[in-house]
């Protein structure tokens, strides 16, 4: 076969070979995309699948005949109330699934019950709640004939799982859930559904200062892991492989596993870098395109890439990089060269006809001193209520100076409030600039949010579309007089 051929006949294997890649596309930003400008995106850069956290009617009437297979969300706060009345539960498919796949033509294939509720930190507030909700939509499902084509799933953190032997074979269920943990597989099993899992080696880095940097990539430099004579090159395949045994272990050895978020940011610490991110991203899709699978379980695997799109409303307590997962920019512009393999460009594809506020910043006024009292007080005003995560130690605005970081602050908090005057009166420090205040070297961006978007209208409105809260206004007012 000549190289020409070679050449089609590698690409159309690698555009077949991950042709179920998903991603999850999340809504928490001040200044999102329309729905039918991600909806586009999606289909341009080949995405066969996407995974929301809630039901939102814009984003899945925008899914219509999209052909993208969706898996709708049910938000932990909601677990009681599906749980505890079956006539809610049959209302909320009635309203988030039937409708959308009879009306809008939505090709919805899963519900999420619950997002993470096992995790340790909720101290056991979902404990109680999470199988009555799965039973219950489950039930709603079989009733409006949708059983067989729609199945529910628990997306849950990798924390549900560990190894007793710190090698994969030592897998089981974390002691203080095992009896929730077997329910609910045992009911997943039942209804033909898959078991979902959220896999970061990046949280693991980020955790423990001692982890191997190289065990989080899967380029085989990492010293293997030796599970009896099974070798373990990377976190992903020894994560994976441990759920795989846990459910071998406890007689689910054949339950289905998606890996339903999978990822790396790319700000908001010193490892969320771009480099970093393109490096782990493009290692995973390179290993998933092969269809090559973990030692424990060889073949293709479902996975969601975890995210689309950076959200900056996101809450930051596990960490500043929460607002950064995304493998596009807030406004849809690709972050780094990423091959998925679905597209004839092997590039990403960036959002079209994005609308932008106009190019002016807010800024630290030039005669402002640094040692007025007033500084302090804007600044955490500002970060408080706008996205201060770019700055600190190993970030891309990390190393701005003083003058530097107080004017990041004050433009951060002027964009998110579609650069109203009023947003950008900090006592006697700050000032309105038509000069672009991005430093000339390193990756650091003063932002200039896209025009702001409202679903309940369904078009975009200019800088004076949407005041500031009532709230805010008083507070700034007081800023300013003080």
């Amino acid at each position: 076969m000549g190289k020409v051929s070679v050449g089609i006949a590698c690409l159309f294997w690698m555009i077949c070979s991950v042709r179920g890649i998903g991603v999850n596309w999340g809504t928490q930003s001040s200044h999102p995309l329309p729905p039918e400008t991600i909806v586009r995106m999606l289909r341009e850069n080949g995405f066969q699948r996407v995974k929301l956290f809630d039901a939102d009617y814009g984003t899945l009437k925008a899914l219509g005949k999209s052909g993208i297979e969706v898996m709708v969300g049910i938000p932990n706060d909601m677990l009681a109330s599906v749980g505890g009345s079956m006539k809610a539960a049959e209302k909320w498919v009635a309203k988030n699934v039937s409708q959308h796949i009879t009306s809008n033509n939505v090709n919805i294939r899963y519900v999420a019950v619950g997002n993470e509720p096992f995790l340790e930190t909720y101290n056991g507030s979902y404990l109680g709640l999470t199988f009555p909700a799965l039973r219950n939509i489950q039930s709603a499902l079989v009733k409006a004939g949708l059983g067989s084509q729609v199945k529910v799933t628990v997306p849950l953190n990798a924390d549900v799982y560990a190894s007793s032997s710190q090698y994969p074979s030592g897998g089981d269920f974390r002691t203080d859930i095992h009896d929730y943990m077997l329910t609910i597989v045992n009911f997943l099993s039942v209804s033909g559904a898959p078991f979902t899992v959220n896999i970061y080696p990046f949280i693991s880095l980020y955790s423990d200062p001692n982890f191997p940097v190289e065990y989080a990539f899967f380029d085989g430099n990492a010293t293997p892991l030796n599970d009896g004579g099974t070798l373990y090159y990377n976190m992903f395949d020894a994560n994976l492989d441990t759920l795989a045994y846990a459910l071998e272990k406890n007689g689910f050895g054949n339950l289905p596993i998606i890996v339903g978020e999978i990822g790396w940011p790319t700000d908001g610490d010193r490892n969320a870098n771009m480099e970093y991110a393109r490096r782990f991203n493009q290692g995973f899709m390179s290993r998933i395109s092969g269809g090559r699978g973990t030692p424990k379980r060889p073949g293709p695997i479902d996975a969601y890439l975890f995210s689309l799109i950076d959200e900056d409303e996101k809450s930051i307590a596990p960490g500043n990089f929460e607002r950064h997962w995304g493998i596009f920019t807030y406004d849809g512009q690709a972050k780094y060269p990423l091959n998925l393999g679905t597209t004839n460009s092997g590039a990403l594809v960036p959002a079209k006809d994005v609308h932008y506020l106009e190019r002016k910043w807010c800024v630290m006024k030039p005669s402002a001193k640094l040692d007025d009292p007033q500084v302090a007080q804007s600044v955490s005003y500002a970060c408080g209520l706008a996205d201060c995560t770019c700055l600190g130690y190993g970030t891309s605005c990390g190393n701005l100076d003083a003058r530097g970081n107080i004017s990041y602050a004050f433009n951060s908090y002027f964009q998110k409030n579609n650069q109203l005057e009023v947003a950008c009166k900090f006592p006697n420090l700050s000032m309105i600039t038509k000069t672009d205040p991005t430093p000339s070297v390193g990756n650091c961006k003063f932002q200039i949010m896209i025009e702001p978007y409202y679903e309940s209208v369904g078009q975009r409105f200019g800088c004076a579309g949407k005041p500031l809260g009532l709230v805010s206004v008083f507070i700034l007012m007081i800023l300013t007089i003080l």
